[in-house]
C-alpha cells in the first residue's frame, strides 16, 4: 500500500510536469544567408510557414525564428553558431546555406572549396547534435532558373548538393533536397527556359512565389516524422 502511494505521489508530480513540456512550442530556426534573412519579412518563407500553421491551427505547436544573414558562406556560420543559434535552445534547425558558397567563387573569388565546405558544415552538425537539436540540411535551389542545365553555377550547385545528400546520409540527418525541388519545378513552369522570374527575382532571391514554394518544402520537412 506504502508503494502504491508513492507511485501515486510521484504521478501526480510527474504528470503536471509532462503536460508542461508538451505544451512548450518546439522551437525551429532556420540558419543561412540573404535567402533566409528575407524569409522573416511579411512574403518571406518562413512568415508564409507561420501563416500555414495559424491555418491549420498549429501556431501554438512552433515558434519560427530566422538566422539568415546576406551574403553568408558555411564558414560564416560556424562563427555565429553560437550567438545565433545554440544560445536560443532550438528544437530544429534548418541549415541552409551553400549559395554564396558557389556563387561568390566567380563574382568574388571567395568561394568556399568542397573540402573546406564539407569541413565546416559537419562541424555544425556536430555541434547541434551535442546539444540534442534535431538538423534538418537543405540542397542549395538555384542561381539562374533555365532548366537545361544551361546556368553558369549548375554544375557547381549539382556538386555541392550532392555533398550536401553526403553528409545527410553519413550523419543519419533528415534531408530537404531544394535543389531536386527547384528543378522539378523548373522543368514543368518554366516552358520559355528564362534565366528568372519564375521563383526568383534575381536568379537567386525570391518571388512571392518561390517564397510559397520554399514554404511548402520546408513546412513539409517540419512535420515530418
Amino acid at each position: 500500500m506504502r508503494i502504491l502511494f508513492k507511485f501515486l505521489k510521484v504521478a501526480f508530480i510527474a504528470l503536471p510536469l509532462l503536460a508542461m513540456r508538451q505544451d512548450k512550442p518546439l522551437r525551429v530556426i532556420f540558419f543561412g544567408d540573404s535567402i533566409t534573412q528575407a524569409g522573416v519579412s511579411p512574403t518571406g518563407d518562413i512568415t508564409k510557414m507561420t501563416e500555414m500553421l495559424k491555418s491549420q491551427g498549429k501556431e501554438s505547436q512552433y515558434e519560427l525564428m530566422g538566422a539568415g544573414i546576406g551574403g553568408n558562406k558555411v564558414y560564416d556560420l560556424y562563427l555565429r553558431l553560437e550567438d545565433d543559434v545554440l544560445s536560443k535552445k532550438p528544437d530544429v534547425v534548418f541549415i541552409y546555406v551553400g549559395i554564396n558558397d558557389v556563387w561568390h567563387k566567380t563574382t568574388y573569388g571567395t568561394g568556399t572549396d568542397p573540402d573546406k565546405y564539407v569541413k565546416f558544415y559537419e562541424a555544425l552538425i556536430k555541434k547541434m547534435k551535442a546539444q540534442n537539436i534535431r538538423v534538418v540540411v537543405c540542397t542549395p535551389t538555384v542561381i539562374g532558373e533555365r532548366n537545361d542545365a544551361s546556368n553558369p553555377q549548375d554544375g557547381d550547385l549539382n556538386y555541392y548538393s550532392r555533398l550536401i545528400r553526403e553528409i545527410a546520409t553519413r550523419n543519419n540527418l533528415q534531408l530537404c533536397d531544394l535543389r531536386k525541388h527547384f528543378q522539378d519545378y523548373l522543368v514543368q513552369n518554366n516552358p520559355k527556359n528564362e534565366e528568372k522570374g519564375i521563383l526568383t527575382t534575381d536568379r537567386v532571391h525570391l518571388t512571392d512565389n518561390g517564397n510559397k514554394f520554399l514554404a511548402e518544402k520546408m513546412m513539409e520537412a517540419l512535420v515530418q516524422k
